[in-house]
């Protein structure tokens, strides 16, 4: 067990250390737009399935609330979490439909719509990009190597060195966090 664990570790720093060779200057500039987003106004929509919709619900909540340092809430929400809007789109029309019927209700032009998916092939991520497009979202998107059918639609796509689905999670966690560090730095001059 312990030689399992180890080699998990292993694996797991080996990608964050490949993602740190090449990822990290769109992980700045991302963070950046959204800085310029928020400062414009704007609001940031997060999505995603399973794993990916728990790091949405995170990066939500860090900005909404805070991250490392006090200062004025920031306009952030996931869509994945009100079950009753989920619900009724995925039974009145198709699951494939429950984050773009959102995204055409609640996106504005300007508005910064960040999609996760470690594949980047889940439809109704897909949708939800193609819609965000089409009213003039700016799109982001977190993903791995391939970036599968998001390639296409994110203006900014960030891509994780690995196939691997827990070690794509790991590093789509830490650039949540680095993300929300420097949106912090942008907007209010300091990071802690």
């Amino acid at each position: 067990m312990l030689s399992i664990a180890g080699a998990s570790l292993k694996n797991s720093l080996a990608v964050i250390e490949a993602f740190g060779q090449s990822g990290l200057p769109l992980v700045v500039q991302a963070a950046s737009v959204i800085a310029q987003g928020f400062a414009q106004g704007n609001k940031l929509m997060a999505f995603g399935n399973g794993g990916s919709a728990a790091d949405a619900q995170h990066l939500a909540g860090e900005l909404v609330n805070r991250f490392q340092m006090e200062r004025p809430n920031l306009p952030a929400l996931a869509l994945n979490t009100d079950t009753c809007v989920l619900t009724a789109i995925g039974n009145d029309y198709s699951y494939d439909e429950v984050f773009s019927r959102q995204i055409k209700a609640l996106g504005n032009p300007g508005d910064l719509a960040l999609a996760i998916s470690t594949s980047g092939r889940s439809p109704n991520v897909i949708k939800a990009l193609a819609a965000a497009r089409e009213k003039g979202l700016v799109t982001l998107g977190l993903t791995g190597r391939e970036g599968g059918d998001m390639s296409g639609l994110c203006e900014y796509l960030i891509r994780v060195p690995s196939d691997d689905t827990p070690r794509i999670q790991e590093v789509h966690a830490l650039i949540i966090h680095i993300i929300c560090e420097l949106v912090d730095l942008n907007l209010f001059g300091r990071s802690k």
